[in-house]
């Protein structure tokens, strides 16, 4: 069976990357949740002063239930801020809530590749649960010496699998760009300052890692498949 073959070894510096990538984001959030920043307001102030300050007083700013689970709807164009960001002011909540912000104001300026994560963002969900069943079904096929329809479903898989990869192509410099926009907030509104500059970096060039990863993953996974359909 393909899911004990040797190109499995493909994985292991992605994994190795996702499990540093999780270590950093939470190290510098626990870190820097215990800095509270001199300006004193809450994840749920800074947010609304960006999007005020920018013209966006019709994006609503709400809580959600969770840990690291803030984010920017663009579909309901409102932001949702965790339990360990709405309420507090240290420099690890405002990094978080002024990334959430970069979001709500690509929106607003039609930023490019933000347009096109959300156009694609429904299909790929969709073809991402579709693929691994086509995949397991196609090899199956082939193994019971079915070939021509056991390469057909592959190959579907395949491309299907491959929408996952430009999908997360798409979504990091999308938050690279978000969080570059939220750095420019906070000190064009005086909002962080000195160290707390560097702490809002650090938090959000871990939550960056993140994707970094999940781009690596997504990458090996289909060299994987490639080289799996390749020898079949």
């Amino acid at each position: 069976m393909f899911y004990f073959d040797w190109t499995m070894i493909l994985l292991i510096p992605a994994v190795l990357l996702t499990f540093l990538a999780q270590g950093r984001v939470k190290s510098a959030f626990a870190r820097y949740s215990q800095v509270p920043s001199r300006c004193g307001m809450t994840g749920e102030q800074v947010a609304r002063r960006i999007l005020d300050s920018n013209g966006l007083m019709d994006v609503p700013v709400g809580y959600v239930q969770g840990s690291l689970t803030d984010h920017y709807d663009p579909r309901s164009r409102d932001i949702k801020l965790s339990d360990d960001v709405y309420a507090s002011n240290s420099v690890a909540a405002i990094a978080v809530a002024a990334h959430e912000c970069g979001h709500a104001l690509q929106h607003s300026h039609g930023y490019s590749l933000l347009v096109i994560r959300n156009t694609i963002a429904g299909p790929v969900s969709f073809v991402s649960m579709a693929s691994w069943p086509l995949l397991i079904v196609g090899i199956l096929l082939i193994q019971m010496g079915n070939w021509q329809t056991g390469n057909l479903l592959f190959n579907i898989g395949v491309i299907a699998f491959a929408a996952v990869v430009v999908f997360h192509l798409v979504t990091l410099p999308v938050e690279l760009n978000a969080s570059s926009r939220a750095l420019k907030q906070l000190e064009s509104e005086g909002i962080v300052a000195g160290e707390e500059i560097a702490g809002a970096k650090k938090v959000l060039s871990a939550a960056a890692l993140t994707y970094v990863a999940a781009l690596a993953m997504a990458v090996a996974q289909l060299l994987r498949l490639l080289l799996i359909r390749g020898r079949n």
